[in-house]
């Protein structure tokens, strides 16, 4: 089957008509860009991924990493991708002209990077870790840090990756054992171990910057007492050049059924005297700084997760307009001619099902891309704030969501191929086991599910959920007006006074008893997003709706209804399904709570 990536007409759908991104351009910081530069951006996006990443998506998979006990060695067309990747300014893109960047808007950079993922998702992790790695330095490093890493980070000559997961403790960050000990000269040794370091170690880069969480001796207990240390792979000279191997040991590779070409690594830091790390900002505050990255890092895993999808569908889609099979109930000729799948009623609902999951999965996490956008570059500070808090609420969703959906969508794939469809001969099962991590990588379902139910929905007295409610009930008023989606938003709206009921309901449940409100906070989590995700649809349907009334050429045309249809299926097919989940959280139902551990 021929490689493909996203389809063009709906990345300019989401950023053109769903979001208006062209409005950016009247903020003083993209005066200088135009529409131009930035579908020139996104197309040299898909020259790099169509050029230097999926040229080698399978053989990465087949010829994964190895360690011979002193270098790793990977193929050598991951190397040739991250140069092309560097050399577009990609790893720059996002930072002030001034400062050697692209100064590029945020939605713009994600729809650049989600072609790339779709392309291989794998070697696109180590500059995507770069990425996040190097923004946290930017924010929050002194200015000698920035000015020795910065740059190289910047151009491609240095990686990064972020260091949190430790043998011992996963996402039980509080509990972590890594210990940082002050020296002479102001450095500080870094003594423990790390685990599942995605890009740990690599023989691309000159060197590699570990952004590690660790405890300063004498520090508070728990998340007050974590600071963070930048550790560099190779010791900096005078000139600003690797010289000296850090106190840092690569204990071994991981094997992953998924991701492959992106090195699993242990890390053992301070084996000998101590690995040299050097603090970032202020000490006891690493966590909160190391949010800004873990939540880039859960935005890109839900696009990675749409685009893993959105591939399945792509490929499914293809194979049902071309593979004969069989004959229509109707037809009972033995003789005539046999019809392609698509025909078949089943078949489309399966592709039906993968579109409504992709292109909403895509659309939620570029919203969410525009949301961190203004955060940053919106005219007010009201509004800067308003972007700040939703996206704070979302962020749990836009991460969960697409990894749980888009990871049905590729088994919808492979069913929708057959016997084809699980055959390394065609891409549908390594988008599967590729796709398979993302419901566990940056915090399991069950972590985001506690986070929104427990931190995110509370906070500032439903401050974000209050917010979302306003913008959800906005487009309901717009789409209650036209006749044409009036059912759907009827549908949307009985659905949002049903979450709203069970949220409240659910505050009660956890200062009533937390442990027992929590217990069903993934179920909330699904309800959650069913929710956002319809309001995603019907948002894409008023502005198709919006289209179709002036005349647009055919292909056009289909387009919209494709949208309109995929809207409707969702909110008709896939929103219902709340009403079971909300009738269990409604009664605290504790049946899982309540099984013993020694009845299993």
């Amino acid at each position: 089957m021929a490689e493909q990536l996203l389809n063009e007409r709906d990345i300019e759908f989401l950023l053109y008509e769903f979001l208006d991104t062209g409005q950016l351009l009247q903020r003083s910081r993209y005066s200088e860009h135009s529409i131009e530069i930035f579908n020139a951006t996104l197309q040299t996006a898909r020259t790099v991924a169509e050029k230097y990443f999926a040229n080698h998506n399978a053989r990465g998979d087949a010829e994964e990493p190895t360690f011979d006990g002193e270098k790793v060695h990977l193929i050598e067309e991951t190397k040739q991708a991250w140069d092309a990747f560097a050399d577009a300014g990609f790893l720059a893109a996002r930072y002030d002209f001034d400062e050697g960047g692209m100064q590029l808007p945020e939605v713009i950079l994600r729809a650049s990077l989600a072609t790339i993922s779709a392309a291989n998702v794998s070697s696109a992790g180590y500059p995507f870790l770069t990425l996040g790695a190097a923004n946290l330095v930017r924010s929050f490093a002194d200015e000698k840090l920035k000015a020795q890493f910065l740059p190289p980070m910047m151009d491609g000559r240095f990686a990064g990756t972020m260091a949190l997961t430790e043998p011992d403790q996963g996402s039980a960050l509080a509990d972590i054992r890594t210990s940082a000990e002050p020296a002479e000269d102001g450095s500080y040794r870094i003594h423990g171990q790390k685990m599942f370091i995605s890009g740990g170690d690599q023989s691309m880069t000159d060197n590699i910057v570990h952004m590690v969480l660790a405890k300063i001796k004498g520090a508070p207990a728990g998340v007050k007492g974590i600071s963070l240390f930048l550790v560099p792979k190779f010791l900096l000279d005078e000139n600003g050049n690797p010289s000296t191997r850090n106190d840092v040991k690569l204990s071994g590779l991981l094997h992953k059924m998924g991701y492959r070409n992106t090195t699993s690594t242990v890390l053992s830091f301070g084996e000998g005297e101590g690995a040299i790390g050097y603090l970032v900002g202020e000490p006891h505050k690493g966590l909160s700084y190391m949010f800004q990255m873990m939540n880039e890092a859960r935005i890109g895993v839900g696009v990675g997760a749409a685009v893993l999808g959105y591939q399945g569908y792509n490929h499914s889609l293809q194979y049902a307009k071309e593979r004969p099979q069989g004959r229509l109930p109707s037809n009972r000729d033995p003789e005539s001619k046999q019809v392609p799948i698509i025909r078949h009623a089943d078949v489309r609902r399966m592709l039906l099902m993968q579109k409504s999951y992709v292109e909403g999965g895509l659309a939620l996490c570029l919203y969410a891309s525009s949301l961190h956008e203004d955060q940053h570059t919106a005219d007010t500070e009201e509004q800067r704030r308003r972007a700040g808090t939703l996206l704070d609420l979302l962020t749990p969703i836009v991460k969960s969501w697409p990894s749980k959906y888009g990871l049905k969508a590729n088994e919808l794939a492979i069913q929708v191929l057959g016997g084809s469809g699980y055959i390394r001969e065609y891409p549908l099962e390594q988008l599967y086991r590729d796709n398979r991590l993302n419901p566990i990588h940056e915090g399991t379902e069950g972590i985001q599910a506690i986070d929104l139910l427990g931190r995110k929905v509370p906070a500032g007295e439903l401050a974000g959920y209050r917010l979302l409610q306003e913008e959800i009930r906005s487009t309901i008023m717009r789409a209650r007006d036209n006749h044409r989606l009036a059912s759907q938003a009827g549908a949307l709206e009985k659905a949002l006074q049903k979450l709203d009921r069970t949220t409240l309901d659910l505050m009660g449940q956890l200062q009533r008893d937390p442990d027992r409100g929590l217990a069903n906070a993934s179920l909330y989590l699904d309800v959650f997003g069913r929710v956002a995700v319809s309001w995603i649809w019907l948002r894409q349907a008023l502005v198709a709706d919006a289209a179709l009334a002036d005349s647009v050429p055919e292909e056009d045309e289909n387009f919209y209804r494709g949208k309109l249809q995929a809207a409707r299926f969702y909110i008709e097919w896939e929103l219902p399904e709340i009403d079971a989940q909300i009738a269990l959280l409604e009664t605290g139902n504790s049946v899982p709570f309540e099984m013993d551990e020694n009845w299993f």
